[in-house]
């Protein structure tokens, strides 16, 4: 796996690398391996794991095909407006005439 580090930005090419290594499941597979896992449950995992990918396949064709309805998008949380500072009132000079 290979990023190119763009003008000294290191950062911006950490957040690709971290992004791809996301993409390509290594951070689940570095999570799974700190443990042994026993045949079985490797065996029962992986084909539940299976099983979840092919209903989020045919649920996705379904909806495409139009069989079922889409899910309603969720409302999202609008956080409330501060108001805005009012601006400090002008001073006028006092004058006496």
């Amino acid at each position: 796996m290979q990023v190119l580090v763009r003008d000294n930005n290191v950062d911006q090419a950490l957040r690709v690398l971290k992004k791809k290594m996301q993409r390509e499941g290594i951070f689940r597979e570095m999570k799974q391996r700190k443990a042994y896992e026993k045949p079985s449950v490797r065996k029962a995992r992986e084909k539940a794991e299976a099983v979840r990918r092919a209903r989020k396949q045919a649920r996705k064709t379904a909806i495409r095909e139009g069989l079922i309805a889409a899910p309603k998008p969720k409302p999202r949380a609008v956080a409330p407006r501060r108001p805005a500072a009012a601006p400090a009132p002008a001073s006028s000079p006092t004058t006496t005439a």
